[in-house]
């Protein structure tokens, strides 16, 4: 039998690489004589770069820029065939910082990638969107393409409060001539009840207070920055325009093309090609739930084995879906480490016991 194996990652835990290794090992421990392929897959957050890097054999670029309290952090540009990728939540993802402050983080290393990418002179910049402990609307990374405001644009939303006039002037001048793509791993829009500070908040570390001040905060923004007419605000209203606490929508403003990062990292990697050679599709994530829908990157594995027709299974940390909503997804089955050993098993060594879940697995996928 030949198997395909796409997970992406189980965050905080397994890159997308390291958990195709470990299913894969698993899968042949019990079943030697499958054809078993590995292809790492990603939206547009953490392991982006990475992925995007094997699938395209681009080269890397290393800069250093600030983390969303000032640190300096690391970034790796992957540049090929004249466009640059770089994955933002190496700029501002959680854990680049000792302490956690969601009112003062900044995206201004996103910015600052952004620059180190144009000294390459690409005709396309993709940022990949996902996984920020930022919630600032993009003014961060806008300040450091220079934006100039009436308040500080790079101390987080906290530091847009009165916020009345932005000029985005010499930010379009910077990046003239460049096609502009954002990857996102979200659909959510910038404001309100399913928007970035309301529906992401709490996971960066938001208390009920702090999110109704910073959705307050971000309106005033996105008011200064576009204008108070309903047309004008529309680039708000986009879906991923709350990607990356709002990253989106800066990114929308300059006018970049908003698309789901899966699309962008599925078509580089060729995965319909794989797909259309394989019995059985095998992916996977953290934890497998109702939000995998919203442009992650399992629904677009189970998506491109359902246009195959090819059955699709997933493998996860935690599944927290029922087999109706699993069956709307195109997944027929779905399996969890953590109903075998238990989460804090699951967590403390996760390699190992995703591998001997899929070693499970295959008793009943492989004859």
């Amino acid at each position: 039998m030949r198997v395909l194996v796409a997970p992406d990652k189980f965050a905080g835990t397994l890159s997308s690489a390291e958990a195709a290794a470990a299913i894969a090992e698993g899968w042949q421990r019990h079943a030697p004589d499958d054809v078993v392929t590995c292809v790492p897959v990603a939206d547009g957050g953490p392991g982006f770069a990475g992925v995007l890097a094997e699938a395209l054999g681009g080269r890397f670029e290393a800069v250093v820029v600030r983390g969303p309290l000032g640190t300096p952090v690391p970034i790796e540009l992957v540049e090929a065939a004249g466009t640059v990728y770089l994955e933002s939540s190496q700029a501002c993802g959680h854990g680049l910082e000792p302490t956690v402050e969601p009112m003062r983080a900044s995206s201004v290393g996103v910015g600052e990638a952004i620059l180190a990418a144009t000294r390459l002179r690409p005709r396309r910049v993709v940022v990949g969107l996902g996984g920020s402990v930022t919630t600032d609307g993009g003014a961060g990374m806008l300040a450091a393409l220079g934006a100039t405001a009436d308040v500080g644009l790079d101390a987080g939303p906290e530091g847009l409060e009165g916020v009345g006039d932005v000029d985005l002037s010499a930010v379009r001048e910077a990046l003239a001539g460049i096609d502009l793509v954002a990857a996102v791993d979200v659909t959510a829009p910038l404001l309100g009840m399913f928007g970035a500070a309301r529906t992401f908040g709490p996971q960066k570390g938001m208390d009920d207070d702090q999110i109704w001040r910073a959705d307050r905060i971000l309106d005033a923004f996105v008011e200064a920055v576009c204008g108070s007419a309903p047309h004008e605000r529309r680039v708000a209203e986009e879906p991923g325009a709350g990607a990356a606490g709002g990253l989106g929508f800066a990114l929308a403003v300059l006018g970049a093309s908003l698309v789901p990062g899966t699309d962008v990292v599925l078509d580089a990697i060729g995965l319909d090609a794989h797909v259309a050679e394989a019995d059985l599709v095998v992916t996977g994530e953290g934890a497998y739930d109702i939000t995998s829908r919203s442009g992650k990157a399992v629904f677009g594995v189970a998506e491109a084995a359902a246009q195959r027709a090819r059955p699709c299974i997933v493998l996860a940390g935690r599944v927290d879906v029922g087999a109706r909503e699993m069956r709307a997804m195109g997944v027929e089955s779905a399996y969890a480490v953590a109903d075998v050993v238990g989460e804090e098993a699951a967590l403390r060594d996760p390699a190992r016991h995703l591998a001997d879940l899929a070693a499970r697995v295959a008793r009943t996928w492989s004859p």
